[in-house]
């Protein structure tokens, strides 16, 4: 029997500031392929170019990954600034769409970090541009040395850092049979109102949101703001969460 694929959404790049390219982080495609044991297919995130229709007849489920760009502000009615770039608009409106339709058609579908904050949006929920701003918020980012340089031990910078409260009897706490988890931080963006079918499922010590669900979803809709794909492989927490990803594919897929 074939593995199921799986879709990780593009970013956009302008690499040596000649060349326009779409790229995902290999962490993403060895995520899906060693622990939600599915084939990762990256596709472009530019809706002239990705059919979505035509994506979703090739694929059993859809990966929003974490990038670099924010979410735009006038998706939810909040005032742009350079401050918050860089932005993404062909990602917004590409994977804005996904969520939507992937939510009807019960089609799997897994948002890190942006792509958490994606399915709020897509949803009708909002963002704040930078959540530690916010009073009582923590810094959220990831660490730096005092001269602004990013840490240059990744596995410190992608190093548990703050505990999540889970409620009880939701999907995160059942699965992972505990109500407490600890997780990394390395976000700007955070949701600041939930969508009407967001269900916050798990927040964290300054009440930032952290984990998510769809009310009333048919099939695996599921958000998290850490970044789960880092360490899947030796993470027990993110390892549950990408097996059943997994498990959402296949039985999907054979549906």
């Amino acid at each position: 029997m074939t593995r199921p694929v799986v879709g990780i959404i593009g970013n956009s790049h302008h690499l040596e500031e000649r060349f326009f390219v779409q790229m995902g982080g290999e962490n993403n495609f060895r995520a899906v392929a060693e622990v939600a044991d599915a084939l990762p297919l990256l596709f472009a995130g530019i809706p002239d170019v990705t059919d979505i229709a035509t994506l979703l007849d090739t694929v059993d489920g859809i990966l929003l990954t974490g990038a670099r760009a924010n979410v735009h502000p006038d998706l939810f009615g909040k005032p742009a600034s350079p401050a918050y770039e860089p932005y993404d608009a062909d990602r917004d409106a590409t994977a804005l769409a996904l969520v939507e339709t992937c939510i009807g058609k019960n089609i799997p579908l897994f948002g890190i970090c942006r792509g958490f904050q994606e399915m709020n949006v897509a949803l009708g929920g909002t963002l704040h541009p930078e959540i530690r701003d916010l009073p009582g918020r923590m810094n959220h980012r990831m660490p730096r040395l005092e001269n602004g340089d990013i840490h240059p031990d990744i596995d410190y910078v992608f190093g548990d850092r703050h505990d999540v409260n889970l409620i009880a009897d939701g999907y995160f706490a059942k699965l992972l049979g505990k109500q407490t988890i600890r997780v990394n931080s390395l976000h700007g963006q955070g949701i600041l109102e939930p969508g009407e079918r967001v269900i916050v499922e798990g927040v964290a010590e300054d009440s930032t949101a952290e984990a998510i669900t769809v009310k009333d979803a048919g099939g695996f809709a599921v958000g998290v703001q850490w970044h789960a794909e880092y360490d899947p492989q030796t993470n027990p927490t993110n390892r549950k969460l990408f097996e059943d990803f997994g498990n959402a594919l296949r039985q999907h897929k054979n549906n």
